[in-house]
């Protein structure tokens, strides 16, 4: 192929659409029509400016987009996306970017809408327990503005201060709560969004249950590649009468998952149950001295509910916690003290950047019975590979986040921290759970999506996927593993003839 020359794959799906493969360039017209239909500060082309833009929380994957838009408005949002439709430009919707799986990487070719802009709060319904917001409201801020009525918001990311509720309803977000509370899907009654051709719709309501098929469940966790959200009615909670936090300290793992283990088959569901290794405890006090005791492992359980029903379990918890061997248990003894272990937790993350230059934050879940055994395979994979393995995670419903440290500087080390992420999905998926909890799959697990789904499974979602988007233009090369469209007829993989002749690759 001549250099310079580009291959543009023209593919014709059987239900009547012709889709372009290797999007043309965005030409001058299509930039200044973007122009017209943002304000001065809704548009960034500077490509100093766009490189600011280039990956989410996962910096391995980067991309410096094309252009960046930021809508102060639906309509405005309406219109740009009308306009990559038509021109058939590829576009990824982004928040906050704290996304942790790549699902926020840019197309070098296409547009990068950014709903930072689009943050009110549009109304407050306590009488009712719901809240309706844009996308770009952050988690934490509805919890806030929820106070004064008794209520929060119950998903709480460990991110919560910064992300976006937008961002949480693409991934399914989740956070410490979700073993008694579920996840962001289980606390959204609505949605309002934006198709990829620029029309919108309005998928569920106010109330519990609507009538016709559940179409929010299928938006929400699907990445941005069906739709852009807008709109969002949340459902809120009633402010517990009592809560009650205790940190146990264990000299192994394995006591600590038993205390877990022990706390689920007395029948208690704890509001949360997290745990950390050695690492991240370290990790943690050396950010922001919460005072973790030094330990193998430290388990958070927090109880909440009726006064009295709460003090009965709580006494429970501490005898579990004791008979599975814990070294020491620290009761917290006011809010202040609670919001201590909290704040320790969940700066965990951000926290490795005390330990190590670089880290891979993965995310995988498996049964709970099964932690002894996976956590030991990791630690063996810790000795083999070198790198150091931090381990913190939702002890209760068995959602692993393996801290992978390395150094980018140093040749070879981010393939293989990548490599040590892959090895550790493979032994989730052995002992019977998944690839992704809460993170998504988003572009860094496309690879690891058909060890867990069969090739009709694949199809499937694919099929749903195109309904959205026909024209593979919202938040493309992302969740599947291969830019398969709805009109490929069933089965293997099988190379178009342009690529059989050399002129284009398969990715």
């Amino acid at each position: 192929m001549p250099d310079g020359e580009e291959v543009i794959v023209v593919l014709a799906l059987k239900c009547g659409t012709i889709v372009e493969f290797g999007h043309p360039s965005m030409d001058s017209s299509f930039i200044q029509s973007l122009r017209t239909v943002v304000d001065d500060i809704g548009i960034v082309e500077e490509l100093t400016d766009r490189i600011a833009y280039e990956c989410d929380a996962l910096s391995s994957l980067r991309a410096v987009p094309g252009v960046v838009v930021l809508p102060s408005n639906t309509d405005q949002l309406q219109d740009v996306v009308r306009l990559c439709h038509n021109a058939g430009v590829p576009f990824v919707a982004r928040g906050n970017g704290t996304g942790l799986s790549g699902g926020a990487r840019p197309e070098e070719d296409g547009v990068l809408i950014v709903l930072t802009r689009l943050n009110r709060i549009l109304d407050v319904d306590p009488s009712n327990f719901r809240m309706t917001v844009q996308p770009g409201v952050t988690n934490l801020e509805i919890s806030r503005r929820a106070a004064p009525f008794g209520l929060y918001y119950a998903p709480d990311p460990s991110s919560q201060q910064v992300c976006s509720i937008g961002g949480n309803v693409a991934e399914n977000s989740g956070g410490a709560h979700c073993l008694k509370y579920g996840f962001t899907l289980h606390h959204v009654l609505g949605l309002e969004a934006v198709l990829p051709d620029g029309t919108l719709v309005h998928f569920g309501g106010p109330v519990l249950d609507t009538p016709g098929f559940d179409l929010v469940g299928s938006l929400v966790g699907s990445e941005g590649t069906l739709a852009i959200v807008t709109k969002v009615i949340l459902r809120l909670l009633r402010v517990p009468e009592s809560v009650r936090t205790l940190l146990a300290a264990f000299e192994s793992i394995d006591s600590a998952g038993k205390a877990v283990s022990g706390i689920i088959a007395a029948g208690i569901v704890p509001a949360a149950a997290e745990m950390m290794d050695r690492l991240t405890i370290e990790a943690a006090e050396a950010a922001g001295s919460p005072g973790f005791p030094p330990a193998e492992a430290v388990l958070i359980v927090e109880v909440d509910g009726p006064e009295v029903e709460v003090d009965e379990t709580f006494q429970c918890v501490e005898a579990i916690c004791r008979d599975s061997g814990s070294s020491e248990v620290r009761v917290a003894g006011d809010a202040e003290e609670r919001s201590r272990f909290w704040t320790g937790r969940k700066a965990a993350f951000a926290a490795m950047g005390r330990v190590s230059p670089d880290y891979y934050v993965q995310d995988g879940v498996i049964p709970r019975t099964r932690l002894p055994e996976v956590l030991q395979r990791i630690r063996s994979l810790e000795q083999s590979s070198g790198l150091r393995i931090g381990n913190v995670f939702h002890a209760g419903d068995g959602n692993l986040h393996p801290l992978i440290c390395y150094d980018a500087s140093v040749e070879g080390q981010s393939a293989l921290a990548a490599e040590v992420g892959g090895e550790i999905l493979r032994y989730c998926l052995e002992a019977g759970g998944s690839i992704t909890g809460e993170h998504g799959v988003g572009a860094d697990k496309v690879v690891h999506m058909a060890k867990m789904f069969s090739e009709v499974d694949l199809e499937t979602m694919q099929f749903l996927r195109c309904a959205f988007d026909p024209t593979g233009i919202c938040n493309p090369r992302k969740i599947f593993p291969t830019p398969r469209l709805c009109g490929e007829v069933p089965g293997p993989y099988r190379a178009h003839p342009v690529e059989q002749a050399g002129l284009a690759e398969r990715f």
